[in-house]
């Protein structure tokens, strides 16, 4: 087991460690009942935070972030010497928990996509891991939730009996809602907005030779070039360029510079 703790990436907090660390965490919480805040950062998630006071403050904030994606793994081997052999991916986190829910007795909750995917999705987990319980699920509102929905949704995810609770909404809107949740619905609330779309069939995942060459954003905006086009097109030169700043000591992020978010109503 390979845990290191959390290492400064561009101002975010990103804990070094393997798969098995990860889902250790994410069980244990589980079982005692714990609100534990859990996401999966690539280069995209990470700079969301770079250019927001206010994300950087909740994504500090988080019990477990893990490096998705390898230019994130990489930046932590070179900075910090951590020696980390894999990221950790989060649809691949995602299958791992769902293994060792099965195993361990620990019933999920699905909230997000739209209702044909999350469907699809708590299907096929029943299927593929004998012995797996979705306690509930339902789709994202695609709008912020009203304080009167805010708390019926707590109050089902609470009564369905759920110890672990699957978010699928979208970078950085699933971040902003674990955040926000995690202490109302007392489990782990894990940020996995592509798992849904893997598991349910709904997007082909990319080959393995491209994630482990750390091209998925390459292969994700062939799929998408013009959604994508300022995501990829810009993000990921400034992350790169902010990374071999950080390393070379020309600039210093401070993870507490950040500021409170005001309180608001997460989108659903």
């Amino acid at each position: 087991m390979i845990d290191h703790g959390k290492k400064n990436v561009l101002g975010i907090l990103v804990d070094a460690l393997d798969y098995y660390a990860a889902v250790g965490r994410i069980v244990s919480a589980a079982h005692e009942g714990r609100g534990y805040a859990v996401t999966a950062l690539a280069v995209h998630g990470v700079m969301t935070g770079v250019g927001d006071e206010q994300h950087r403050y909740r994504l500090n904030k988080f019990d477990l972030v893990t490096p998705d994606g390898q230019p994130v793994r990489w930046a932590m081997n070179l900075m910090y010497g951590t020696k980390l052999p894999d990221r950790v991916y989060g649809p691949r986190m995602t299958v791992k928990v769902c293994e060792a829910a099965a195993k361990e007795g620990l019933p999920l909750y699905l909230y997000g996509s739209k209702q044909a995917v999350v469907e699809t999705m708590a299907r096929k987990l029943e299927e593929r891991y004998p012995g797996i319980k979705v306690a509930g699920y339902e789709p994202s509102k695609f709008r912020p939730l009203t304080p009167a929905e805010k708390l019926e949704l707590v109050q089902r995810v609470r009564d369905s009996g759920a110890k672990i609770m699957l978010v699928g909404l979208g970078c950085p809107r699933q971040e902003v809602f674990a955040y926000e949740y995690r202490d109302e619905v007392q489990m782990p609330v894990m940020a996995v907005g592509a798992a849904f779309d893997y598991i349910s069939g709904n997007t082909a995942e990319p080959p393995m030779w491209i994630q482990n060459l750390g091209l998925q954003w390459a292969y994700r905006w062939s799929q998408e070039p013009k959604r994508l086009f300022k995501r990829y097109a810009f993000l990921n030169p400034a992350y790169l360029a902010c990374m071999f700043a950080q390393w070379l000591r020309l600039w210093n992020p401070d993870p507490a510079r950040a500021t409170p978010p005001k309180l608001e109503l997460s989108y659903g």
